[in-house]
């Protein structure tokens, strides 16, 4: 049973001391990945769902498997290979002794699922995954079959090598909240990372919450209360990516051929209130929409030929929107 509170602004202060006792565990192990490790949550939170883009060897399988452990959640890793089949994922109907057929659950039934090298797998598989994490359920010979609560999905894509991969899709890349760039450690943090690896040094983790306080505290996020002109702020934000609307910029309709559609506008609102609520505030305001933009948005804007000639970045258009 999750924790009872009095009222909403207790529930609120015991989630932003969650959040810092939850970040302060993970610490322990993953070094020096502080903001990765705030926007995992900041997902995990908003019943969102993470991409995340890095170099292999950037301990993208350590977070998660920190995250789960502190979390107290199952966690499963599938590795996305070019021959693997959605019932793989999903799982599949066999034959029983009995002479019925009967379900056998695949690796997505879990509570967080790392989704390793998503682009390596054709789209079929992907598919299979993607509808998962947004019906939250799963369909095998016309049986509904519900995924555990909480459900979160971190996949990652490796931005090398990219002969033999299967790209995700816009419309795919849409289904995840956050689009997080992993990069290389600062030298500080990397020396601490080789002394802790490369002894005998083994770090006991505690369990800060459960699955049921997750699931309390996902529903208090949309109940945080949210003001008329920071709505409009993040809707507008949204509004500005788009090409030949009526708030898109001159530099919007010079550089950028597809924007970001109305989902990018809920996930914007949702993650301000999070990130307002982890930051110990009752209400979001602009500062806490800035704060979740460029992952919300980088991979919901397409550039177009001139901003990839001018060497033009997402980034770089993301901060001047801002």
């Amino acid at each position: 049973m999750p924790m009872q509170y009095n009222n909403e602004v207790e529930a609120v202060d015991a989630l932003h001391q969650s959040f810092n006792n939850i970040k302060a565990e993970i610490s322990k192990v993953v070094i020096g990945q502080d903001d990765i490790i705030k926007s995992v949550l900041i997902a995990i939170f908003s019943n969102g769902h993470c991409l995340l883009v890095g170099v292999p060897g950037l301990a993208k399988t350590l977070l998660v498997q920190t995250v789960a452990s502190v979390l107290d959640l199952d966690f499963n890793r599938i590795q996305f290979t070019p021959d693997l089949m959605p019932s793989d994922i999903i799982g599949a109907e066999i034959l029983g002794e009995d002479r019925h057929f009967k379900f056998i659950k695949g690796p997505v039934f879990s509570n967080i699922i790392l989704a390793d090298e998503i682009n390596r797998t054709p789209p079929k598989t992907q598919a299979a995954l993607l509808e998962a994490m947004q019906e939250k359920s799963v369909t095998a010979a016309g049986q509904t079959h519900i995924l555990p609560k909480p459900f979160f999905v971190l996949a990652t894509q490796n931005p090398i090598e990219q002969e033999g991969t299967y790209p995700l899709p816009e419309a795919q890349l849409d289904r995840f909240m956050f689009n997080i760039q992993l990069n290389y450690p600062a030298f500080a943090d990397e020396l601490t990372i080789v002394k802790n690896t490369t002894s005998n040094k083994t770090i006991q983790l505690q369990k800060i919450i459960h699955a049921d306080d997750i699931q309390y505290f996902q529903k208090l996020i949309r109940d945080i209360p949210v003001t008329d002109n920071v709505l409009e702020y993040a809707v507008k934000l949204a509004a500005k990516t788009r090409p030949n609307s009526e708030f898109a910029t001159d530099a919007i309709n010079k550089y950028i051929s597809w924007g970001a559609g109305p989902r990018a506008s809920q996930f914007l609102v949702l993650g301000a209130k999070c990130h307002a609520a982890i930051s110990g505030k009752y209400a979001p305001d602009i500062e806490d929409v800035q704060a979740v933009a460029e992952p919300i948005l980088r991979h919901r804007i397409v550039r177009n030929y001139r901003a990839e000639a001018e060497s033009l970045s997402i980034e770089k258009i993301i901060k001047d929107l801002l």
